[in-house]
C-alpha cells in the first residue's frame, strides 16, 4: 500500500512511524511532514490546508490510504472531497468535524443529547459578555474561543479584572483571531483531567488506550495553556467504572446524536474528560488523535493500525478488538522558550544521536528542520520524547534520562509529566 499522511507535528511522525511497521505498507507520503520523518517517508511541501492540491497530488500517486492528522484540513472538508473522488481516507466528513471546529456547536450537542458538561453561555458581544460577567458569573471561570486555536483558545480566569481582560484580548485585540470572534463562558469543572479515544464508524466503536495530557506550560499545572506539554498512558483516573459511564454517558449518546442530526462520525474521537469522584464530563471534543497523547497510545499498540483504519472504514468494527502492551507509556514535550507566546526559531539541538541507543525511547518530531547534518528548532512545540517501561515510574523515569541528553539554547519542558499517576 501506498500510505499519505496528512500533518507536520509530533503525532505525525508517530503515526508515520508506526504505520511504517505495517507489512501491508510499502511506501509513505507526508504533507509536508517534518525533517524528523525523513527516514520514513518522503516529505512533499504542500499546505495541510490546500485541500484541492492535497487531493491532485493523492490522484497523481495513486495513494491507496489517506491518514488525517491535524483538525485544520478535516474542518475544511478533506474527507468530504477525497470521497468526492472516489479516494480513501480516514476521519470524519466536514459536518462531524464541527464538533471540534465549534465549541459553541458541541455545548449545544452536548445539552440536546443529555450528554454531562459544564453549564455554558455564548457571546460575541464585548458589551454583553462583560455584563454577564459583573452580574451573574461565578469564579473561577473558564472562558474559551469558539473556533480552532491550536489548543490555546482557553483561559481560566480567578476574578472578574482576569475575565475582563481576557474578553478584551478574544474579542477586541482579536488574539485568537477569527476563532475568539465569538466566546463561550462555562463553569469551571473540579477533578482530574483524562484522555478517552475511540475508533468509530458512525454506530460501532472500539475504546482505544486511555491517557492524561498535561495542558499547562509550567509544573504543577502552573502558567497558560498549550497544545500540551506531554502524556502519560493509561491513566489511572480512568477506573473500569469510569471506563463504563464515559460509555454509557458520553460514547453511545454522542454517536447516536451525530447519526440523529445525520452528521455520522467516522474516525478517531478524542474526548476530553474531568472526572470528578468517579463522575466522568466532557470538556471537549476532538475529531482527530490527541498530540501528545497519540504518541503514548501509538507506542503501546499492538494491533496493526493499518487493520483498524479498514474496519473503520469498511464499517466492519463490531466484532474488532485493538490490543495494546501492558507497559506504560509517557511523551514530555520539549519546547522553544517563549512558548506558548512567541518565540524564536533556528536555535542548534544537541544530544539526539545519544538517544539511538536507548531501548524503548523515540524522539518524535513537532518542530525541526534539517541544516545538514544538524537539526534546528523550527517552532514552539520541538520534540516529543517518548518512552515506554514496565511501570509508569520506570517509563517516567527513562524518558526524563533521555530528554536531559538534549539540548538547545532556551529549551523548556515539564519536569512532573506522568507523576500524576504514581499518587
Amino acid at each position: 500500500m501506498k500510505i499519505l499522511v496528512i500533518g507536520s507535528g509530533g503525532r505525525e511522525h508517530a503515526l508515520v512511524w508506526k504505520l511504517s511497521q505495517s507489512p501491508r505498507v510499502k511506501k509513505i507520503f507526508c504533507i509536508p511532514g517534518n525533517s524528523g520523518m525523513d527516514q520514513l517517508a518522503e516529505c512533499v511541501i504542500i499546505a495541510p490546508q490546500n485541500v484541492r492540491e492535497i487531493v491532485e497530488f493523492a490522484k497523481k500517486k495513486n495513494i491507496d490510504l489517506t491518514v488525517v492528522g491535524p483538525e485544520a484540513p478535516l474542518t475544511l472538508g478533506i474527507v468530504d472531497e477525497f470521497e468526492k473522488e472516489g479516494l480513501k481516507i480516514f476521519g470524519p466528513r466536514k459536518n462531524a468535524a464541527v464538533i471540534e471546529a465549534s465549541k459553541c456547536f458541541a455545548k449545544e450537542f452536548c445539552a440536546r443529547h443529555g450528554i454531562p458538561t459544564a453549564p455554558f453561555v455564548f457571546f460575541n458581544n464585548t458589551t454583553e459578555a462583560k455584563k454577564y460577567l459583573k452580574k451573574e458569573a461565578r469564579y473561577p471561570l473558564v472562558i474559551k474561543a469558539d473556533g480552532l486555536a491550536a489548543g490555546k483558545g482557553v483561559i481560566i480566569v480567578q476574578n472578574l479584572h482576569e475575565a475582563l481582560k481576557a474578553v478584551d484580548e478574544m474579542l477586541v485585540y482579536e488574539k485568537f483571531g477569527e476563532a475568539g470572534r465569538k466566546i463561550v463562558f462555562e463553569d469551571f469543572m473540579e477533578g482530574e483531567e483524562a484522555t478517552f479515544m475511540v475508533a468509530t464508524d458512525g454506530e460501532h466503536f472500539v475504546p482505544l488506550a486511555t491517557s492524561q495530557d498535561h495542558k499547562r506550560i509550567f509544573d504543577n499545572d502552573e502558567g497558560p495553556n498549550t497544545g500540551g506539554m506531554g502524556a502519560y498512558s493509561p491513566a489511572p483516573v480512568v477506573t473500569p467504572e469510569v471506563h463504563e459511564r464515559v460509555i454509557e454517558r458520553i460514547i453511545k449518546p454522542f454517536l447516536k446524536g451525530m447519526r440523529g442530526e445525520d452528521r455520522p462520525y467516522r474516525g478517531i474521537l478524542y474526548v476530553g474528560l474531568m472526572i470528578n469522584h468517579g463522575d466522568p464530563r466532557v470538556v471537549e471534543f476532538n475529531c482527530r488523535f490527541g498530540d501528545p497523547e497519540a504518541e503514548t497510545i501509538l507506542m503501546r499498540m499492538k494491533t496493526d493500525v493499518i487493520d483498524l483504519i479498514d474496519a473503520v472504514l469498511d464499517e466492519n468494527l463490531e466484532k474488532f478488538k485493538v490490543e495494546f502492551l501492558s507497559q506504560s507509556s509517557i511523551c514530555v514535550v520539549m519546547t522553544a522558550q517563549g512558548y506558548p507566546g512567541s518565540y524564536e526559531t533556528g536555535k542548534l539541538i544537541s544530544g539526539l544521536e545519544l538517544i539511538e541507543s536507548m531501548k524503548d525511547v523515540i524522539v518524535f518530531h513537532a518542530g525541526t528542520r534539517s541544516e545538514g547534518e544538524n537539526f534546528v528548532t523550527n517552532g514552539g512545540r520541538v520534540l516529543a520524547v517518548t518512552a515506554m517501561g514496565k511501570t509508569l515510574k520506570n517509563a517516567i523515569d527513562k524518558t526524563y534520562k533521555a530528554v536531559e541528553k538534549i539540548s538547545w539554547e532556551g529549551v523548556h519542558y515539564r519536569t512532573d509529566i506522568g507523576k500524576k499517576g504514581l499518587i
